[in-house]
């Protein structure tokens, strides 16, 4: 009779620990919000591709000042490394024996042309009365009316070259451009000739505008050639566009165009030369600098432009997360194009008017929500202005 009572307290203080121990059990911990990013739609615009590569500047005149004639060097009449103009006289040569030499040629015209003169009075005189004078008289007359026009011309021909002589004795700059060192001294003398004799006196490099020499690789120079052939490249605005950026300068702020392509490419390297022409109005250019080179490699196209921070790596493989609207985020495999002033092409994987992350990437896991916040499109001209 004692039994039951005390078996079913037992089940009563059993089942009243039980829920005591449930009672006092934590709570459950409230789940994470989700991760605050930013968000931008990407932009659409016009583009063109381009390849880069290391140019080196060179002058378009260069020239070795060299003397016409021989004689002491009297007078350097330039400021070394200055800027000359065509025609300005760099050095000035002794001239008195030139002049002497002139006055000589001189004298010995005018004594050619006095003999010619008697001459051709005494020739006539036999023409104007056949009678009175001999035939053969005539005829020597004749002859030597025409030996004394000759001793004219080559008279004239010697003063004529006197005279360039004296006006050679000016060294003058034969272009327009800086001019080098004196490498003569005055009172030195100075000897006239080609390299090989010669006295080399300074030289001259023009400087506006300015080659620019470089290399480009089979592939490229296919493209641009196919694009030429087919009018796509810059129609209508002349030969092809080139840009250029120097070691101090960011981008590509010189802008000239393509007017040389060599004849072959070179079968050790694979690549074929080109040059541009770029204005130097500055004179921030001289010859012998290296510059980064831009050139176009197909034409202007639409592309969907996203910044860099938008695009991470996975395994090898480029992705950006897209926000759709349930504001979930979504991992999509994306293929790069180019760069373009510091946005990066997407040819496939994201759509015009979707929603990148492009802030916070690092907290955002697939198929996971997030808390996104509609920003402009981040770019480096942009936060250049911002920063102003």
């Amino acid at each position: 009779m004692h039994s039951l009572p005390h078996r079913v307290q037992r089940w009563a203080l059993l089942a009243g620990a039980c829920l005591g121990l449930v009672g006092c059990a934590p709570a459950a911990p409230p789940a994470p919000p989700p991760p605050a990013v930013s968000v931008s739609v990407p932009l659409v615009q016009e583009v063109a591709d381009y390849n880069t590569f290391t140019g080196r500047t060179a002058a378009v005149d260069s020239v070795q000042v060299r003397s016409h004639v021989w004689g002491y060097l009297d007078k350097v009449k330039f400021t070394e490394g200055a800027e000359v103009h065509k025609g300005d006289v760099l050095f000035k040569i002794d001239s008195r024996p030139y002049d002497h030499a002139l006055a000589q040629a001189e004298a010995a015209l005018k004594q050619a042309e006095a003999r010619r003169d008697n001459l051709a009075d005494s020739l006539a005189r036999d023409r104007a009365s056949p009678g009175a004078t001999p035939l053969a008289v005539m005829i020597q007359d004749q002859g030597a009316f025409k030996e004394a026009e000759a001793a004219v011309s080559s008279a004239r021909a010697a003063r004529d070259s006197a005279q360039l002589n004296v006006t050679y004795t000016d060294v003058i700059a034969p272009v327009s451009g800086r001019v080098g060192r004196a490498m003569v001294t005055e009172g030195n003398l100075v000897q006239s000739g080609d390299q090989a004799g010669g006295t080399l006196l300074t030289t001259v490099v023009s400087v506006d505008p300015m080659w620019v020499y470089f290399d480009v690789d089979d592939l490229t120079y296919l493209r641009v050639n196919q694009l030429l052939r087919e009018g796509k490249y810059h129609p209508g605005a002349g030969p092809p566009k080139v840009e250029l950026g120097l070691a101090n300068e960011d981008g590509f702020p010189r802008v000239g165009v393509i007017d040389f392509v060599d004849n072959q490419v070179d079968p050790a390297t694979g690549t074929i030369r080109m040059r541009g022409v770029f204005p130097n109005k500055d004179g921030a250019m001289t010859a012998g600098l290296f510059g980064r080179v831009r050139v176009p490699s197909n034409g202007k196209h639409k592309a969907v432009l996203v910044t860099e921070r938008a695009v991470d790596t996975d395994q090898g493989e480029k992705v950006v997360y897209v926000v759709g609207l349930d504001n979930v985020a979504e991992k999509r495999s994306v293929r790069l194009g180019g760069s373009h002033e510091g946005l990066r092409e997407i040819e496939s994987g994201v759509q015009p008017g979707e929603r990148v992350v492009v802030d916070g990437i690092q907290w955002v896991q697939a198929a996971k929500p997030v808390a996104p916040t509609l920003v402009d499109m981040p770019s480096p001209q942009r936060e250049g202005e911002k920063g102003r």
